[in-house]
């Protein structure tokens, strides 16, 4: 079978499962969910064991020099907390309330003729993603509560985890009232290629993955950036930074521009410097910076400390235009110093993806401005970028984070998974007609009134 033929039997497969399932109540839905937990953790053992056949050669890639370090730390399923947060994401998404059926615009047009808006599913989704092996996890609990069926593209990086993975989940399916196609993945870009032109079958493509894979499918890569006003305080600027630079560097909500105000050179900036050095930051640094980390001020300033004098040669250099511009994904930070709260926004909005940005002020005035005059996603007022996530928000998890303007922005969770429906009813005996309604004698006018409703009556 070619290519171009087998991405349409997939789409098809999924169209085909998509329409069964909306016969399937939430109830069963959320059931579902808790049985893909209990497989996931009857599986544990095998689908690790996979992961750690694809680090091996993820490493090994590694030093090779063809896979960045990056992308091998987010292919890793087996330490720190990834493996219980992915169980905990489903398990929270199970307890949310059904995103579906829920109106939200209710009037009668007339005497016994009722206009509703009913949230409803979006149908059938082509998520492309990169070497996250749990985002298959996560992808599948949030398709199922919100009745979308799935169809799944990872990195090659993690094929045997997405095999076992995707093993696991349809097995879980096949003991519920969802077809076990419900959630599929493919391998290869070709067939990712051909899928895009199954927009007959497919109803929304959703792309989440690096700057190079976002950059082909439209939307924007995670370029966050911090700006220190002139109030910041220097606990709070420090504790942050580190944080958004260091917690996880690999992180789409990673910070990678630091904006310093100028008043700050000689006092907060070097606080924060020592900081991100002792951490091993690598920073590149626009002239006022770095000659604020070689020559500080005898007084008033904060002197580099003994430790982290010798990394002045090792990890701090002059930036370049491009260092601005730049995803890092790693323990490198771009550093610019700027005149004004109006030359940080400007250069956010110039240099910035719109997907996280955050103010470190004490003044109410400049996190207001900040707030309205930075276009993006996320805008953060003293907290570090690192919250911006489906989990954290409360979402349970996330599909991706939208940096776009239209349907769904920022932690595209459950419900940016629906779209809605317009639901006419007539309770007249002899039902309602256009032909009836006029400005002449005799015809009905329409009323428009509110009903009070937060799901359909019927």
């Amino acid at each position: 079978m070619s290519t171009s033929a087998s991405a349409e039997a997939i789409a098809q497969i999924a169209k085909a499962a998509f329409e069964t399932s909306q016969l399937v109540n939430s109830a069963d839905r959320t059931r579902a969910l808790h049985e893909i937990r209990k497989e996931l953790e009857a599986n544990k053992v095998s689908i690790l064991r996979a992961n750690g056949e694809d680090m091996t050669n993820a490493e090994a890639e590694a030093v090779a020099g063809r896979l960045s370090s990056s992308l091998v730390n987010r292919l890793d399923l087996r330490t720190g907390e990834k493996w219980d947060t992915m169980l905990q994401g489903v398990t929270d998404i199970a307890a949310l309330q059904d995103p579906t059926g829920v109106v939200s615009y209710a009037r009668e047009l007339h005497n016994d003729l009722e206009l509703y808006r009913v949230s409803c599913p979006i149908g059938v989704l082509l998520v492309i993603f990169e070497a996250r092996p749990e985002v298959i996890v996560n992808i599948a609990a949030l398709a199922l509560k919100s009745g979308n069926a799935a169809i799944l593209k990872g990195g090659k990086e993690s094929a045997r985890t997405t095999a076992e993975l995707t093993r696991t989940i349809q097995t879980a399916l096949a003991r519920t009232a969802l077809p076990g196609t419900f959630i599929q993945t493919v391998e290869t870009r070709a067939e990712v290629a051909a899928l895009l032109a199954q927009d007959r079958y497919i109803d929304l493509v959703i792309p989440r993955g690096s700057n190079e894979l976002d950059s082909v499918m439209g939307h924007a890569d995670g370029l966050c950036t911090i700006y220190l006003d002139e109030s910041a305080d220097r606990d709070k600027a420090r504790r942050l930074v580190v944080d958004a630079k260091t917690d996880y560097p690999a992180g789409c909500n990673a910070v990678e521009t630091l904006l310093v105000h100028e008043s700050l050179l000689q006092t907060i900036w070097l606080d924060v410097a020592n900081a991100l050095l002792a951490a091993n930051v690598k920073l590149l640094c626009d002239e006022p910076t770095i000659a604020a980390l070689i020559s500080p001020a005898s007084h008033g300033g904060s002197p580099l400390t003994t430790t982290v004098i010798p990394k002045l040669t090792t990890h701090v250099s002059p930036a370049t235009p491009k260092a601005y511009d730049t995803e890092h994904l790693s323990l490198t930070l771009a550093v610019r110093a700027v005149p004004s709260l109006a030359v940080a926004i400007a250069h956010i909005n110039e240099h910035g993806s719109h997907h996280t940005d955050c103010i470190v002020t004490e003044s109410a005035a400049a996190g207001s401005t900040f707030v309205r005059g930075v276009d993006s996603a996320g805008v953060f007022i003293n907290a570090s970028t690192r919250f911006a996530d489906g989990f954290r928000y409360g979402f349970g998890a996330e599909v991706g984070i939208s940096t776009g303007r239209i349907h769904a922005r920022g932690p595209v969770g459950l419900e940016g998974l629906v779209t809605y429906k317009y639901v006419l009813r007539s309770k007249g005996e002899e039902g309602h007609i256009v032909g009836e309604f006029g400005r002449g004698p005799g015809k009905k006018q329409y009323t428009h009134q509110p009903i009070q409703r937060n799901e359909l009556p019927f």
